[in-house]
């Protein structure tokens, strides 16, 4: 059975796994675990930890998998090998879930992964830390699997003049649940640190007395299990709410590969449409720079700007730009739904991408929270909006096809491996040179790339719905 395009309960129920899912990206990928892991693993008390000087600049170096890592690369690098996984698997589930007609289960199945995995994060610490980056990867892999099916509704549920608002408007629900969250383990970690003895979370110490682990990184793991709970609960609200759309098939395994087999047919297709064949590389380029901007900057913001005399300012500092960054993007996103409409998809991501080129280049001399916080406001005017803006010119690009699955899942993987490269060059470049710093300049070149290809991309069509 079809799903009727338009239906507004429909609409909201998509919109809904926006607000169940991107609790995710806020505490675990942007906020409260990059505090948390940056808070255990720059603890000179801990045995597990280490100082060391690269360059002038001071490291901190964390035992894991046998060897010594710079704390910071050492996350973008497990990072990028969980987007590698989820670039590896996309094809193979969406082949599958296309076949069988399945979709909603496979979001289903990559939902329980994700939100049981967040919870399973409670369990992090540096005495078994490969345990707790199996946690993170697999909560990682839950997230961003699942996108592959929830964004392949799109086309489903709306008509293409529908897909901006639509997309933008599923964008804005994730940001004000993920704020509301955001804000409940801000309070649960605020009340802590005024009454250790009533929440029961004291600060871990060794045998002489030294503190490994503070009551205030310990009540930050309850954010872990609120995330994995919230994201659980509401995503049922679209289960209840979305239908499958095709007749079931019995699964066999000469289907396991049929993912790839459709990959490559899919490309083939969209290397002989002009629009597409232009589009993918510029989005590649997008992702490259905007999704690891997203993950890196909390780090960032810890080592590069909240130090020295700013030091006491870190928690409230990063948790104030973030807020920032999320609060801004709701209008952000919508806003430019708007313009693209005035103006063009093509010329409005054009407009986006040259901002983030004067960000990214801005962010390379910010010296002070305050110059970071004013960074941050602009961050979040303009990353929802290129979000949700890729997402929506990819699907009225997209040729007339009940195949979405597969096309989504090649805009997907070409969304991770992009990230992935983002990822390990942004980590090997401060393995290297020892300042996150550095790592912005390649960020800045992949930004400039992708407002070259832009250009490139044809504007007719995409303009006309």
């Amino acid at each position: 059975m079809a799903i009727e395009k338009g239906n507004k309960k429909t609409i909201r129920g998509w919109m809904a796994y926006d607000w169940a899912n991107s609790v995710y990206s806020l505490v675990i990928s942007s906020a409260i675990f990059p505090i948390f892991y940056e808070g255990i693993t720059s603890n000179l008390d801990s045995p597990f930890v280490s100082e060391t000087m690269i360059k002038g600049n001071t490291q901190y170096l964390v035992k894991a998998f046998g060897s010594e890592w710079i704390n910071t690369s050492l996350i973008t690098y497990v990072s990028a090998i969980g987007f590698l996984i989820v670039a590896f698997l996309s094809p193979i589930l969406s082949g599958i879930a296309d076949y069988v007609g399945r979709k909603k289960l496979f979001l289903r199945i990559f939902a329980y992964l994700g939100s049981f995995s967040c919870m399973g994060l409670y369990f992090f610490s540096l005495e078994s830390i490969e345990i707790g980056f199996l946690f993170f990867v697999l909560a990682l892999v839950g997230f961003w699997g699942g996108l592959v099916f929830y964004n392949a509704y799109l086309p489903e549920i709306a008509e293409k003049k529908d897909h901006d608002k639509i997309s933008a408007g599923g964008f804005s629900m994730g940001y004000i649940g993920s704020v509301i969250l955001l804000i409940i383990c801000l309070v649960l970690v605020t009340f802590n640190n005024s009454f250790p003895d009533f929440m029961g979370i004291a600060d871990i110490l060794d045998e002489n007395g030294a503190v490994l682990q503070s009551g205030k990184v310990n009540a930050s793991k309850f954010g872990f299990l609120l995330t994995g709970v919230w994201w659980f609960g509401f995503s049922h609200v679209f289960f209840a709410r979305i239908k499958e759309s095709k007749e079931k098939f019995k699964v066999s395994k000469h289907i396991l590969g049929n993912g790839f087999k459709e990959l490559r047919s899919v490309y083939k297709e969209l290397m002989q449409d002009i629009n597409l064949k232009r589009f993918l590389p510029a989005f590649f380029m997008i992702s490259t720079g905007v999704q690891t901007v997203m993950l890196v900057a909390v780090y960032f913001a810890s080592k590069e700007i909240f130090t020295g005399q700013y030091e006491d300012q870190k928690s409230s500092g990063l948790i104030l730009s973030i807020l920032l960054i999320q609060l801004i993007a709701i209008p952000g996103a919508l806003g430019m739904a708007r313009v693209s409409k005035m103006i063009g998809n093509v010329k409005t991501l054009q407009i986006i991408i040259f901002a983030w080129v004067c960000l990214v280049i801005w962010a390379y001399f910010v010296q002070t929270p305050f110059e970071f916080y004013i960074t941050a406001g602009f961050v979040g005017l303009v990353m929802g909006s290129v979000q949700a803006l890729s997402r929506s010119t990819y699907s009225k690009f997209l040729p007339p096809t009940e195949d979405t699955s597969s096309y989504f899942s090649f805009y997907d993987v070409t969304e991770k491996l992009a990230i992935v490269v983002g990822m390990f060059m942004f980590g090997f470049l401060e393995q290297v040179t020892g300042s996150m710093r550095n790592s912005i300049i390649c960020i800045a070149v992949f930004f400039v790339a992708a407002f070259i290809l832009l250009a490139f991309v044809p504007k007719d069509k995409i303009e006309s719905n």
